[in-house]
């Protein structure tokens, strides 16, 4: 069975929202993560059934065009403030909001499966929560990242300017945070027979004591 890379569709745009705080307060952040999981039921009884229902009923990713064993959808939000300080603009403080919805596959037949079946399924789904798991832990990383890169500018002759530079930091960010998405989902998809095969192995080893 091969498991597809997971989704990660593209970010909703970071909304960086300009406001004047009191002069001489200091900046300060706020980071707000929220994670949730749902799952999405198929059927079938052999490996080739599991694989043709994870291709029909996961879900749908309009980067790649066609459906996935799981996904992971990440939504950033936040806003930046600006204070007046000795005649400059400076970072009053950032707030930014991270979402992630993991989507995972749940077999309604695992209670009647031959040990076989249920050994593969448990390894395989096992895999998908871990990598989707994965693709949330990169956005959380990059979101307090982003934070402390916007707390950290320096202050402008004008919150204008001010603005603009934290508009290209949160750009940049955003880009990076896809080239990580997109670099752990190449080698994930690289690797995934060989890891599949060891984990098997693992658990097999396991349950016979060997």
């Amino acid at each position: 069975m091969t498991l597809r890379n997971g989704l990660k569709p593209a970010l909703a745009a970071l909304l960086i929202a300009a406001g004047l705080i009191a002069a001489g307060a200091s900046a300060h952040a706020e980071t707000i993560i929220h994670k949730s999981v749902t799952y999405f039921s198929i059927g079938g009884n052999t490996a080739s059934d599991l694989d043709r229902e994870m291709t029909r009923r996961g879900p749908f990713s309009h980067n790649t065009g066609r459906r996935h064993p799981g996904a992971t959808r990440i939504r950033f939000n936040g806003t930046a403030t600006f204070a007046a300080r000795k005649g400059r603009c400076v970072i009053g403080g950032a707030k930014v909001s991270l979402s992630t919805k993991l989507v995972l596959p749940r077999w309604t037949n695992r209670k009647r499966a031959s040990r076989e079946m249920a050994l593969l399924w448990d390894t395989l789904s096992a895999d998908i929560k871990r990598h989707e798991e994965r693709h949330a832990e990169i956005a959380r990383t990059h979101v307090r990242q982003l934070e402390k890169d916007i707390l950290g500018l320096s202050s402008s002759g004008d919150c204008a300017t001010l603005k603009a530079r934290v508009d290209r930091l949160s750009q940049k960010a955003m880009l990076a945070h896809d080239k990580d998405q997109q670099r752990f989902d190449r080698i994930e998809s690289a690797n995934f027979e060989n890891r599949m095969i060891r984990l098997l192995k693992y658990r097999i080893s396991r349950k016979t004591g060997q």
